[in-house]
């Protein structure tokens, strides 16, 4: 720095005509000086140029006030993740989806020994979680699923890195809807959007039901479709049409006496096998499972407008993690572009509708949209109960 610093004061000392002996040497012993100032003034800007920016100075402060953590670098969540050097988590994630998502974390972060575990998708299963959490017997697990139902409860336990201030300052490469607003530490890595799925040699494409209104039609009245007795589908029609809107809705499509079911593969099947022409609200990646081993090619599909889904898979990292910056990494990779790509491949279809580029958006673009964000995702709960009020209670029947 200080040879390029004389460089550029002798090349001006040489344009400026300066030639007698005197002269030369008095000005070589300016340059000198002036050299050394400069050369300590660049190099404390080229420092100053890889220090954080103001702004994420500002973002760091802010977040420690409310008591989060904030990394103001990539670099330097990684290098701590290095010191780490291992991982472990559970996750709603299973078989070669999971695989296909750890495989290729470990070759992202090649440093790091990873485990994650399937931790299964019952509520009995996050709750026992939950309770070996609150007794201080899950020490060995980083990062977690925080279960919709139990949301509240999984709060007070997840370390609470500012990854909303982090990601919407590129720290992290983590879409920032995708994170709670209010519980910073908490992402939403996949959204689940639900479909009417249909038997096309029972009902033709041009007589299925393209609004959720059209299944209250006459013809749709006595075992004509069948309907979840967990009526989640239903309950993602609050945030466009308001709750008592939504109950009403209920109380009529029971006044339509459907077909009362649960499980989703199990009434898909039904539908297939032509027991049931219809099924509404059924997950849509169920159905495009169906539909790939579907030889008969008699499964169909709608989105009912509005459109409904919810925010799926909420994850953090844990209070107690012994590798916390390694998880934030396991967090990162899942909601990054590598990551939502798999869940699109292996799920299939599971890529947020918060994506621009994920099937679910492309698949529904120019729709209306009602799903269950941050602003009803604890309340999903409460409009499930009062919707299965409303339909009476019912009990899933064989067909």
């Amino acid at each position: 720095m200080f040879v390029l610093a004389r460089i550029i004061v002798l090349d001006i000392l040489h344009s400026s005509g300066s030639n007698t002996f005197w002269e030369v040497t008095r000005m070589k012993a300016i340059s000198r000086n002036f050299a050394l100032a400069l050369g300590l003034w660049l190099t404390a800007f080229a420092g100053y140029s890889d220090a954080a920016s103001p702004a994420l100075v500002k973002a760091k402060q802010e977040a420690e006030t409310r008591g989060y953590v904030f990394a103001t670098s990539h670099d330097e969540i990684v290098a701590t993740a290095k010191k780490e050097g291992r991982m472990r988590a559970v996750s709603f994630l299973s078989g070669k989806m999971l695989d296909a998502m750890v495989r290729a974390f470990r070759a992202k972060y090649p440093f790091l020994d990873v485990h994650v575990e399937e931790q299964g998708g019952s509520v009995e299963a996050a709750q026992r979680f939950l309770l070996e959490i609150k007794a201080g017997i899950a020490k060995d697990w980083d990062a977690n699923r925080l279960w919709t139902e139990l949301y509240d409860e999984y709060l007070p336990h997840q370390k609470k890195f500012d990854i909303l201030g982090m990601a919407q300052h590129k720290v992290l490469n983590i879409p920032p809807p995708m994170v709670d607003p209010v519980h910073r530490h908490v992402v939403a890595l996949s959204s689940n959007l639900h479909v009417l799925v249909y038997n096309n040699k029972l009902i033709p494409p041009e007589k299925a039901p393209g609004k959720w209104e059209d299944l209250l039609q006459p013809e749709f009245k006595g075992k004509k479709f069948a309907s979840d007795i967990r009526p989640v589908a239903v309950a993602a029609l609050v945030p466009a049409w308001g709750l008592e809107k939504t109950l009403d809705f209920a109380r009529k499509i029971a006044a339509q006496q459907p077909v009362w079911g649960r499980g989703h593969t199990i009434v898909i099947s039904s539908v297939q096998a032509g027991e049931i022409p219809m099924f509404m609200g059924t997950n849509f990646g169920a159905v495009k499972r169906a539909q790939a081993k579907d030889r008969a090619k008699v499964l169909g599909y709608k989105f009912l407008e509005p459109v409904v889904g919810r925010l799926h898979l909420t994850d953090g990292v844990l209070a107690a993690a012994r590798n916390p910056y390694a998880a934030l990494l396991w967090l990162e990779f899942q909601a990054s572009p590598d990551g939502q790509k798999l869940l699109d491949e292996y799920w299939p279809f599971g890529a947020s509708v918060l994506l621009p580029d994920s099937v679910q958006a492309q698949e529904t673009k120019g729709k209306k949209l009602s799903l269950v964000d941050w602003n009803h995702y604890t309340k999903l709960d409460e409009y499930t109960s009062k919707i299965a009020e409303a339909y009476g209670f019912p009990k899933a029947q064989g067909k």
